[in-house]
């Protein structure tokens, strides 16, 4: 048996040398014969490096590397030579170490350095090694894949280098030949990469040429959501220069907006030269709510008196109203819609008792609301612009106002302020009458239908402060609110000092009513947003510092923390010196403030090291009674930071949604109410299928402020675009919550909201695809939203008029083409549904699924338009808002037969 086994394991080894043959006989014999002559020619080749003669050896590496560079490949294998030649790589190497230095061995070292993109030790950089000691040849002279394992290299002996504090001037030497290789061969973002890696990105300035600016531009921008400060303000300043380089200033003023650098706007309108251009950029400035000082010598200053004046109208906005309705009138929208029609109640089932659950004063406070959004910006409509009959007594207008009760009757007047919004010379006479009323609520609504009127508008009489000023002392604290207010619409992003001026007491007067000097706060955080203005940052620390427990907790602290937060907006490290000031405020409002202003100077950034600091905060299970609630309530204000640090882009919307999800399933009540605010921020007049299922499903929810907050974020996410299954759901709510008052008033100003200027306006503060973000429209939205974590004391109950601080958020959602004289120009446009072409090869479409329209044209959210014709040029790269078109000198009239 014994005898047996050995004989078995003798077999065995004698059979597997044979398999072992039997292999690489096989492998030979795949081999064609061209390939086999190409494997006996290296070898041989490699042999000779052996050879005493000098001039043999050079020849045989000439012959190798002439084999390298013309042998061709696929994506999927490794081209031949280097295949054949990795067993050899080793002796090579060898050789090259015994050789004395000479040209052969720095041409030897260039073969290396080649071979080592296979053959290498993982991590020990042979490619760059061999490539710094080899001869001083064009690095590209071995093509585009070497020079890239090259650059990832030199990424990585940068860091190492650096750290050790040792010289990196030769890798400083490849970088520039690597960059003009990268950038002549459609590579614009690995050149990018590798100046950022190397931290030499000015260098790119240099490389840049009329074919490829675009696109290495296009790259910087959309590099700046995922990098750290200050890198990203560093791409964002490079892509500036290199658009001012090559003399596209709306580019360049986008960039400087988004930068938030006043200087820079300025250095981009200065340096213009053609007055078309410069319309063009006083478009950009308008929708952004930015103004330039164009007369006092500055880097924008413009000499000439009428070229100045044209200008400053334009950038003032004061034709918005006119194109609104030019718009309007073209999409025949013009005839006003009631309340009822909005509601559609034929369509709803009723459960049980037919009686309305909405007292007279609330229903008729909905029909206000509904009927302000539904005809915003028209001008007319059916409660409070309607003519009277001949005959009558004359006061149907005022009627409509008595209807209402107390705070009813400030937001049916105010309302009047949003029908007529942007048209300064016909709404203001129709408000005037009521300022002079004997009511303090019609006052208090005339004086906010002042700021309505006057949002995003910057008339050169400026009847606003005028009108307002005067008010903001007023014994009536609603006066006072609706001044206020009022003013924080008007004078939105303008930086005015005489509302600084203004406001200030208000903030830190301890005998002021904190609801007052809450409101103050907001207008001054919505007026100087993001100017880090010492003046009202001082302000609002002191009055924080100076309140008592029980006016910390009342909602008009919130918006005091909310106002000093907007002060620091996009701002980012700026805001570290209040943030400590804020550790020494009472422990009732401390945390609350900490979150909001870093929230705040984060906004838009997609800051990843916040987001997970928001998100531990948020996950925190703190355990609290019913006189210790203020313990949790800055969780809600850190879920609402969740989705303001990642809305600048869609990878971040799509992550925030993702964690908003695991905080409902796992998060303790004030961050379950925060999540509905946050969806409606992250999705605002975007009404997506996922944010659409996840806020009905939370309007439905037990906790009642929970369902409360759904609903009115339900049109919030809607605004605007007259989406029909958001529509059907809140009838359906309606018919649901109709024994419920306050959450069926919601669900009234939601169906509102979804039907905001018939489908013409919009609340997304974002615009220029995502580009930019409009810090005023914004500052409206977080007021509302802010309100609605109280809302039983706010919105549900006497604050209701909050609702109209998202004016300072509307905007029409349309595309507009003008001649050079600024008169309706109508051409063919593609709209379609946006494609990122971001570091894409070749001239990929911006857009698909498209369909071709005559402009104006309605623009969706996530929709891109291109011009339809070639006859024309516009511009502007990016058509949106109101664009200017140039006739095309290149055109040819096509022959008519």
């Amino acid at each position: 048996m014994v005898e047996e086994k050995s004989a078995g394991a003798d077999k065995k080894k004698e059979d597997a040398p044979k398999k072992k043959k039997t292999k690489q006989e096989e492998q030979e014999n795949e081999l064609s014969e061209e390939d086999q002559r190409l494997k006996d020619d290296l070898d041989l080749m490699v042999t000779r490096l052996e050879d005493p003669e000098p001039g043999l050896v050079a020849n045989a590496i000439k012959a190798i590397a002439s084999e390298i560079k013309t042998a061709t490949t696929s994506m999927t294998s490794v081209p031949k030579p280097l295949k054949f030649l990795r067993a050899h790589y080793p002796g090579m190497k060898a050789i090259y170490e015994r050789m004395s230095p000479s040209d052969n061995r720095q041409a030897l070292a260039d073969v290396l350095s080649v071979l080592a993109m296979n053959a290498g030790a993982e991590g020990a950089r042979e490619s760059l090694n061999f490539r710094l000691q080899g001869s001083k040849q064009p690095v590209g002279d071995w093509g585009h894949e070497y020079v890239r394992h090259v650059a990832g290299e030199i990424g990585m002996e940068w860091q190492d280098r650096v750290e050790a504090s040792t010289s990196t001037e030769d890798l400083l030497v490849l970088v520039h030949q690597i960059v003009p290789f990268h950038m002549a061969h459609n590579a614009e973002p690995e050149a990018v990469d590798l100046l950022l890696e190397v931290e030499q990105l000015p260098v790119l300035l240099q490389y840049v040429d009329a074919t490829n600016f675009g696109r290495c531009c296009l790259y910087l921008v959309s590099t700046c959501a995922y990098l750290p400060p200050p890198d990203d303000m560093e791409v964002l300043l490079q892509a500036f220069h290199i658009y001012l380089k090559f003399e596209s200033y709306p580019d360049a003023l986008m960039v400087a907006l988004r930068a938030g650098n006043r200087e820079l706007q300025e250095r981009a309108f200065g340096n213009c030269a053609d007055f078309l251009v410069k319309q063009q950029l006083c478009h950009i400035l308008a929708r952004q709510g930015a103004m330039l000082d164009l007369e006092s010598g500055g880097a924008a200053a413009v000499e000439d008196d009428d070229q100045r004046a044209t200008l400053q109208a334009i950038m003032s906005n004061n034709r918005a109203s006119e194109r609104f309705l030019a718009l309007a009138r073209d999409l025949d929208l013009m005839a006003p819609r009631t309340p009822d029609e909005v509601y559609k109640a034929h369509l709803v089932e009723t459960r049980g008792s037919s009686a309305p659950a909405l007292d007279s004063a609330r229903a008729n406070l909905a029909n206000t609301f509904v009927n302000a959004f539904v005809n915003a910006g028209f001008g007319q409509d059916k409660l409070m612009t309607v003519v009277p009959e001949e005959g009558s007594s004359g006061g149907d207008n005022v009627h409509w106002i008595f209807k209402n009760k107390d705070h009813g009757k400030a937001a049916a007047t105010a309302s009047l302020g949003m029908v007529t919004m942007w048209d300064v010379e016909g709404g203001l006479p129709q408000l005037d009458k009521y300022l002079y009323s004997k009511d303090p609520h019609v006052v208090a609504g005339a004086l906010l239908g002042v700021g309505i009127v006057n949002s995003n508008i910057r008339d050169e009489y400026d009847p606003a402060f005028a009108l307002l000023s005067e008010h903001v002392s007023d014994a009536d604290t609603g006066v006072r609110l609706g001044a206020i207010m009022g003013l924080a619409l008007a004078y939105a992003g303008t930086r005015r000092e005489e509302v600084r001026d203004l406001l200030v007491p208000l903030v830190t007067d301890q005998d002021v009513n904190v609801e007052v000097s809450g409101q103050a706060a907001l207008a001054l955080g919505i007026v100087f947003c993001g100017a880090c203005e010492e003046e009202c940052v001082g302000a609002a620390l002191q009055a924080l510092m100076g309140r008592g427990d029980l006016e910390l907790l009342q909602p008009g602290a919130k918006l005091l923390v909310l106002g000093l937060g907007m002060l620091f907006l996009g701002k980012q490290d700026s805001a570290d010196a209040t943030l400590e000031v804020a550790k020494t405020f009472s422990e009732h409002i401390s945390q609350y403030t900490a979150v909001v202003i870093e929230s705040l100077a984060y906004a838009g950034t997609g800051d990843v090291l916040k987001i997970q600091q928001l998100i531990s905060i948020a996950g925190e299970h703190i355990e609290v009674e019913e006189d210790t609630q203020w313990k949790a309530a800055h969780q809600s204000a850190a879920v609402m930071g969740l989705a303001l640090v990642s809305m600048a882009e869609d990878l971040g919307r799509d992550m925030c949604h993702r964690s908003l999800e695991h905080l409902l399933q796992y998060g303790d009540p004030y961050v379950r109410r925060g999540v509905p605010l946050a969806v409606a921020l992250l999705n605002t007049s975007n009404p997506g299928l996922s944010a659409m299922d996840m806020l009905s499903r939370l309007s439905h929810d037990s906790d009642v402020e929970v369902g409360q907050n759904a609903v009115l974020a339900l049109g919030i996410i809607g605004a605007g675009t007259n989406n029909a299954r958001l529509a059907g759901l809140l009838r359906q709510l309606s018919a649901y919550y109709h024994k419920e008052p306050v959450l069926l008033f919601l669900v009234r100003v939601a169906q509102g909201l979804v039907h905001m200027g018939k489908g013409l306006l919009t609340l997304a503060p974002a615009h220029a695809h995502g580009q930019l973000l409009n810090g005023p429209a914004l500052g409206g939205l977080l007021a509302v939203l802010t309100s609605s974590m109280d809302m039983k004391a706010t919105i549900g109950g006497k604050g209701a008029s909050m609702l109209y601080m998202l004016s300072a958020a509307i905007h029409p959602r349309f595309l507009m083409t003008v001649d050079d004289s600024g008169a309706l120009l109508p051409v063919p446009v593609r709209v379609g549904q946006a494609v990122d072409v971001v570091a894409q090869a070749g001239r990929p479409k911006s857009i698909t699924g498209f369909q071709t329209h005559t402009t104006p044209v309605l623009l969706n959210a996530g929709e891109r338009a291109e011009l339809g014709t070639e006859q024309y040029l516009a511009l502007s790269s990016t058509l949106e808002g109101v664009v200017i078109l140039k006739p095309n000198p290149a055109w040819i009239e096509p022959d008519s037969k």
